[in-house]
């Protein structure tokens, strides 16, 4: 068994990634509101109600409006209430957050492309399924 070894190697992996992240989405923007913004790209009507957010974020509550609010003073979100009900509040994306995504996503790409490409495309398709195997997600 490589535990100590994988244990190693997907530190440094994850540790770069954030780093590379960090380093290049600041000053506008974090990795959490990249995520933010990313599900909520992918909703139909791009809007989401803040408890909507918490299952895909693996965070409290508490958690959330912080983030939000972080991102409502960086006018990357805006909060609306609705129409029908007062208390609920729908929260969308701006014009700057829909750019923040595309710069952020930009990144992302740019980084994890340049480091698939120290591998063949084979061992690209076998780690991707590997990682797979490892995380429990179906592909």
């Amino acid at each position: 068994m490589h535990t100590d070894e994988f244990v190693r190697l997907l530190g440094k992996i994850v540790k770069d990634f954030q780093t590379h992240m960090e380093d290049h989405l600041a000053p506008a923007l974090t990795t959490s509101q990249l995520s933010v913004l990313e599900v909520m790209n992918q909703q139909e009507h791009h809007s989401l109600k803040p408890s909507d957010l918490i299952p895909f974020l693996s965070t409290t509550p508490a958690a959330v409006t912080m983030l939000l609010d972080r991102m409502e003073r960086g006018e990357l979100i805006r909060r609306d209430r609705d129409e029908n009900d007062r208390r609920i509040v729908w929260v969308s994306i701006t014009e700057k957050g829909q750019a923040e995504l595309e710069r952020g996503v930009s990144i992302r790409d740019t980084y994890i492309n340049s480091i698939l490409d120290r591998i063949s495309t084979h061992n690209q398709q076998l780690l991707v399924f590997l990682l797979g195997k490892i995380s429990g997600v179906k592909s």
